[in-house]
Order: structure tokens, then C-alpha cells, then sequence
């Protein structure tokens, strides 16, 4: 494996981590009674402790926690103890946090997933260690967090989501975070050097919600203008984002500058030189300062300056050049990604450089302008495509095996983690492998906790993982104990949404309640699967199963969420069955079996509604209420709601929404979507059909963006609290899709499966 490049986040915890002696936690930071070394510790255990109390508040008292130093082979945990008094002993505050999750997850038996949990499940006395359990890191990067995961995940959280997120990734053995909360500060800030006004900023600047794609160069200006008081704000937010994954031993990943500038720069600074960028998906894109002129120098200085001030230190920048169709135009790649560089280690000496491996990027001729040593490309395709070469494509480039288990934050199950079991040690085993880390990248996080749990633990496990025996040893733990019935439904999702293959998608197929109406539609954003990656059954029985799990189980966090997540995969699948039938009945102009069939449609689409009500991470209400709160009159409240709601929808304009085809690209079952944005579009469409049928007449058209972009810019109040039971309504939708099954097999003429 190459040798890892010299990249420890060199913030004082960390190099105390390095360079101190073994030494017990402080009297003060164990519980009471235990003894305390008078020697210094490696490191200071108090945040660590803080998140544990957090994540286990009835039971922190019971672990010990013991820094020690980080040896050259990498970060590492031990758990030993008896009842009630368990040792963990780690290289950092959240490697400690690992040991902790390593010790619930094998010893304990229970799960802190994201999302869901069976904390509850816990005995008073916390049972103690056979032994003493190790693991060490096997590869130094642990890498969590797409470029567009604020978008899709939610820009308006506050701090303790955020906080919350990153308790649970250090849980799981992250150490590297991308934060990109506050990002427009520093250009705000230094752009003012060079001639920008700030009212002009801030109409190029975007909402919160589309920031990501500006930062990736994009588009601009779209959701803004935003106020001062928002970018101080997020600054803010950010600041203290970055300030707590420091205090944990993790590297906050930070953006980088890589010459994005608002119009007419050149114009305004004698000696620059800007490449227009033309377009990205129907957005006109901001032009590019050529890095290799001297004007770059000057405002990336400026930019890491105010960078620094605001957001402290970090030895991690994450940026990408030409990104998505991106001009070089007369510069020259190589000496352009070279002064990218410079200007980066002259702010940040010897800082890592990571890179996004996605479509052809990053291109040999950038990478023969860098120091490899300090690149880290994390890897969006590991798992996509078949025959893939990183080191014949990459050269020694330090990469991470990376992840995009879904796209735009869609609600689907499943992810292709037979190719992560199969490829993963097998690539990281080869004599020439560059491989240094893992890359958890969907779009859009805080879903598919099985995929989530299963690819950050590759990184601790020594051996390639057994992908049968991992679903069954999940299934026992995600609801705290073991149970047939359980274990059979993960098996069966295994074998169905968990096992995708690769060769041409990431992800799981989408909804078609979702889609925009037609009778041939196959998926609901542009870029989706148009077939079943999977066989649809294996989900029905996995509810099956999980309906029957013991009572004692059903109780908790976990059970509760994926009781709802597997129902609504499952009445969502059904669509794909039920659509074609319409189309038949409609085609054959046998208008009673076209509204029978209709009428079923639109009783799946109430009932998947009603059952995603009774979760809270289902639930539109929430996401828009952030939003809102946000602003500081009702003016800046109502363009923050648009920004939270458009992007779910039209995503943009009409042009990049409709000609582009950017719209659903966000789509996901959620209550108020469901109800007030897909089952209207299927309304109207239906409708229409039947008129046709009856006149004989063509269907008359409907603006479907007229339709979405008047709900986007609405400012409907929805609940922000479930109602209903999840375990009741999922045996709704059991019994619908029984009845369907049944009724369609009569159709048939033949018995039906249940």
C-alpha cells in the first residue's frame, strides 16, 4: 500500500495525541471511584465524555475512558472490564467514541445507528468484556460527507443536529468530515479586497440550500439574495462545527479556493484572467481566475486569511477543478492545479489537497501538476462500475474508496454492499494499491442506516467481511436482541435491496410516486435507475417478517423506523407492478378496470402517506420549519422556505428544471410531498386520461412545473411531530399489498402467494 502522506490534523489534541505518553484519563473525566494516573495524559478525554453522555445519558458513567498515544501503525481502541465498569482505551477522543461503538455493537447488543437506535435496550448494568477487544484502523482516512450532502440533508439544521451527526460518525470510525456550513463567509469577505461591493455579493452568493453546487462552480446567485446576518450566521454555525469535530481528534475538511469569481473580475483587477465557464445543467456557470496569473496569489491569500480567522486551522481542504464539464480554455491544466496547490500550502504548509473521483476527474494532466503525496481523492464510483484500475488511472495518488449509495436523498433502500464486502480488501491487498481510506459519500445522509454501519465498518475490519453473517449479526442488534423473525427480514433485504451489483448504478431504483405522471415513466429524477435493481418480493417478505418481530423489540427507536422504511419500499415497489396495468386497461380503453386500478393507485398513495406521518424523519414540517427560522423578517423567512422547498421540486427555474431536467432530481417520500405535491401531479393526470377515454378526445397537457413551482413557493404550515402508529400502519400496507396480490392473481385466474 503506498506510504501515507503527512496529513494529521495539527491542531494541539491531535499532535498531544502524537507525541505524549500513555497515560489513565484525569480523576474528573472517569467515573466515581476509579483511580488516576498522575502521569499527562495523551490527550483531553472531556469530549469524548461529553458525547458519550450524550449518546448513552443513563449509562456514560459505566466506561472508563483511557487515552493513549497514536502509534505509526494508526489509530486504535481496546474495551476490557467487568459489569458495569468497562475500559476503553483509544489514540483519540473519537476513536474512544469507537470503542464505545464496538463495544455495544458486539458485546452490549444494541445499535446507535443513523438513524435509529435500541439504546433502550440496555441493561441497568452494562455486561462485561470477555477478554479485551482491539481493532486498529486499517486504512488513515475515514472520510464521511458529499459535496452536496447540506443540500440535500438539510441547511437549515441547527447545532445540535449537526453535533449529533458527528457524535454518531465518530461512533463509527470517522475521523475526516467535509464542512461546508459557512463556506460563503470568506469569500464574501475577501472578494470585498478586490473590488465587490457587498450588496453585490450577496445576490451572487445562493441560498443555503444550493450552496454546494456554487461551491463546485456551478451556478450562483439562485435562492439569494442571502442578508449579512445570514452569512454571519452560518459563519458561525460552521465555526462551531469545526470547532467540535477538533475537539474530537477529527479533521473538519474545509473548502478550498480554487479561483471561482463573480462576474467582470477582470475587469476590476488589472492582470487577471478569467475563463468563462458556459453552462451546467441550464445554469449559467461563475467564471474561473486562471491560477497560473498573479491576481490568484492575492485573492487566495485573502480568502485563506479569512478562512482561517473564522473557521481556525485544518490540514484537509476539500476543491475541484472543471468539475462537470468545467473549461480549461488556453490555460494549461497541469500549472493551474500546480498554483492551486502553491496558494494552499503557502496558507496551509503541506495541507492535503482532496479531490472528488467522479467522472473523468481528476485528469492525468491535473494530477501531473501536484504532489500526489498530498492529494486524497475520495472515490464516488468505487462500487459503480465494473473493471476499474485506480492505480493505473490514478498512479500512486493516495485514494478512498468511496460510496454514493443515493443521490439527491432519495428514500430508498439499499446499496450495493456486496461489491464494498467483495472489493474492498481485495483492492487494498493489491502489491501497487494506493488505497488509503474509505469514502462515505451518498448525496444526502440520515438514511439507510444499514449501508451507513456496514461501509464505515470495512475500515476497522482486518479480513474482507462476511456480507451474510454482518446482515445477521445487524439484524440482533439494530432492536437489541435476537429474534427469528428479524434475522429473516435482513436476510431478505440482503438478498434484495443490500445486494445491487455493479457495472452501471450506485443506488437503488426511485419512486415512481414521485415521478412525473406518464404511463411509460421508469423513474422520478432524470438520472435514476429505470428498472427494478432487485427482486421486489424480497421487501414484501422482509415486512413480513419484521411485523412478526417479538413485542419486546418493537419498542424501540430502530424497529420503529424501519418498520416504516421497509413498509413504504415495499407499497413503493408495487407502483411498478400497478402503473404497466393502467396503462393496459387505458390502452385497451377498458375504462372499468382503468379507474378500478386508478382508485387503487390513489389508495396506495394515501395509505404510503399516513404510514410516512408516523416518523418524524419522514415528515416534510420539519425541514421547512427550519427554514423559516432562519430568517429575521418575513421577506427573508419566505425566501428561505422557497430555497428549503424548490430544491425537494423544481430544484430551479424553469429552465434548468424543465429543460435540464433537474426536477425530482430530489424527490422522496415524505408526508406533505406525498400528499400535496406527487398524489395532485397523478390526480390531474388521471383525470385526464379518464376524460379522454370517455370523450375521445387526446388528454388535455398539464403544466406539471406550474403545478410544483406553485407549492414551492407556497408557505403551508405542516406537522412537525408523527401521528399515527408505525407498527399499525405497516400492517396496512402488508394487508393492502396482500389483497393486491390476491385480486390480481383472481384477475389471472390462478392462486394467489398469500
Amino acid at each position: 500500500m503506498a506510504t501515507r502522506p503527512a496529513l494529521r490534523c495539527r491542531n494541539a489534541l491531535a499532535v498531544a495525541a502524537l507525541t505524549a505518553v500513555t497515560a489513565t484519563v484525569p480523576g474528573a473525566l472517569s467515573p466515581p471511584g476509579t483511580a488516576a494516573s498522575a502521569a499527562a495524559p495523551a490527550f483531553d478525554t472531556t469530549p469524548a465524555r461529553e458525547a458519550l453522555e450524550r449518546l448513552l445519558p443513563s449509562r456514560a458513567a459505566q466506561f472508563t475512558l483511557v487515552p493513549v498515544a497514536e502509534p505509526s501503525s494508526g489509530a486504535s481502541f481496546s474495551v476490557s472490564g467487568g459489569a458495569g465498569a468497562i475500559q476503553v482505551r483509544g489514540t483519540s477522543p473519537a476513536t474512544l467514541l469507537a470503542g464505545v461503538g464496538w463495544y455495544l455493537e458486539r458485546v452490549a447488543g444494541i445499535d446507535i445507528g443513523w438513524p435509529g437506535d435500541s439504546v433502550e435496550r440496555l441493561p441497568t448494568t452494562l455486561p462485561a468484556v470477555s477478554g479485551t477487544l482491539t481493532r486498529s484502523a486499517t486504512v488513515p482516512h475515514r472520510y464521511a460527507l458529499n459535496d452536496t450532502d447540506e443540500g440535500y440533508s438539510g441547511a437549515y439544521r441547527d447545532f445540535d443536529a449537526y453535533r449529533r451527526d458527528i457524535d454518531v460518525m465518530a461512533l463509527h470510525g470517522v475521523n475526516e468530515v467535509f464542512v461546508p456550513t459557512g463556506a460563503e463567509y470568506p469569500y464574501y469577505e475577501a472578494l470585498q479586497e478586490f473590488g465587490y461591493g457587498p450588496e453585490e455579493l450577496r445576490a451572487w452568493i445562493p441560498g443555503p440550500a444550493h450552496q454546494g453546487w456554487w461551491l463546485l462552480q456551478n451556478l450562483s446567485g439562485f435562492g439569494g439574495p442571502v442578508s449579512e446576518r445570514l452569512i454571519e450566521a452560518r459563519a458561525t454555525l460552521g465555526s462551531r462545527i469545526a470547532r467540535h469535530l477538533r475537539s474530537l481528534g477529527m479533521t473538519p475538511v474545509l473548502p478550498g479556493f480554487f479561483g471561482t469569481v463573480p462576474p467582470g473580475f477582470a475587469d476590476r483587477n488589472p492582470g487577471a484572467v478569467t475563463v468563462p465557464q458556459g453552462r451546467w445543467v441550464g445554469f449559467d456557470r461563475p467564471d474561473w481566475l486562471d491560477p497560473t496569473g498573479p491576481v490568484f496569489e492575492q485573492l487566495a491569500a485573502a480568502y485563506y486569511r479569512v478562512q482561517r480567522r473564522r473557521f481556525g486551522d485544518s490540514d484537509m481542504f476539500k476543491m475541484d477543478l472543471l468539475h462537470e464539464g468545467g473549461k480549461a480554455g488556453p490555460v494549461d491544466v497541469a500549472r493551474a492545479a500546480a498554483a492551486v496547490q502553491r496558494a494552499l500550502d503557502v496558507a496551509h504548509p503541506d495541507a492535503t489537497w482532496v479531490m472528488l473521483g467522479w467522472q473523468q476527474n481528476p485528469g492525468a494532466a491535473l494530477l501531473s501538476g501536484v504532489d500526489r503525496r498530498r492529494v486524497l481523492i475520495v472515490d464516488g464510483l468505487s462500487d459503480r462500475y465494473d473493471d476499474l484500475d485506480r492505480e493505473k488511472q490514478w498512479g500512486v495518488t493516495p485514494y478512498a474508496f468511496g460510496s454514493i449509495a443515493n443521490f439527491g436523498g432519495h428514500t430508498t433502500l439499499g446499496a450495493n454492499t456486496g461489491v464494498w464486502t467483495s472489493r474492498f480488501h481485495a483492492w487494498l491487498a493489491k502489491p501497487d494499491s494506493a488505497l488509503s481510506g474509505i469514502a462515505y459519500l451518498p448525496e444526502g445522509t440520515g438514511g439507510n442506516p444499514a449501508a451507513f454501519d456496514l461501509f464505515t465498518e470495512l475500515a476497522w475490519q482486518p479480513d474482507p467481511v462476511d456480507q451474510r453473517a454482518w446482515f445477521a449479526a445487524y439484524a440482533a442488534r439494530r432492536y437489541g436482541g435476537v429474534d427469528p423473525h428479524a434475522a429473516a427480514a435482513w436476510e431478505q433485504l440482503r438478498l434484495g435491496p443490500y445486494s445491487g451489483p455493479s457495472g452501471t448504478w450506485s443506488e437503488p431504483q426511485d419512486s415512481l410516486f414521485a415521478a412525473r405522471p406518464s404511463l411509460t415513466t421508469a423513474k422520478a429524477a432524470r438520472w435514476s435507475p429505470t428498472t427494478m435493481r432487485y427482486d421486489a418480493e424480497t421487501v414484501e417478505r422482509a415486512l413480513s417478517e419484521l411485523l412478526r418481530v417479538a413485542p419486546r423489540l418493537r419498542n424501540t427507536d430502530a424497529y420503529r423506523f424501519d418498520v416504516v422504511d421497509v413498509a413504504r419500499q415495499a407499497l413503493t415497489n408495487r407502483a411498478r407492478v400497478l402503473l404497466p396495468r393502467i396503462r393496459t386497461a387505458y390502452e385497451a380503453r377498458d375504462v372499468e378496470t382503468f379507474r378500478a386500478l386508478v382508485r387503487e393507485w390513489g389508495a396506495d398513495e394515501e395509505l404510503l402517506a399516513r404510514l410516512v406521518g408516523a416518523d418524524r424523519r419522514f415528515l416534510v414540517g420539519p425541514w421547512l420549519a427550519a427554514a423559516r427560522s432562519w430568517g429575521t423578517d418575513p421577506a427573508e423567512r419566505d425566501r428561505l422556505e422557497y430555497d428549503a422547498r424548490s430544491i425537494l421540486t423544481t430544484w430551479a427555474d424553469r429552465g434548468p428544471s424543465e429543460t435540464a431536467g433537474l426536477h425530482d432530481y430530489a424527490n422522496r417520500e415524505w408526508d406533505g410531498l406525498l400528499r400535496d405535491v406527487y398524489a395532485p401531479r397523478w390526480a390531474a393526470f388521471f383525470e385526464r386520461l379518464d376524460g379522454a377515454l370517455v370523450s375521445g378526445k387526446a388528454p388535455e397537457p398539464v403544466d406539471w412545473f406550474a403545478m410544483d413551482d406553485a407549492w414551492a413557493r407556497g408557505h403551508r404550515l405542516y406537522p412537525t411531530e408523527p401521528t399515527g402508529d408505525p407498527v399499525a400502519l405497516a400492517g396496512e400496507v402488508h394487508a393492502a399489498l396482500a389483497t393486491s396480490t390476491r385480486r390480481e392473481a383472481s384477475r389471472r385466474g390462478v392462486a394467489g402467494r398469500w
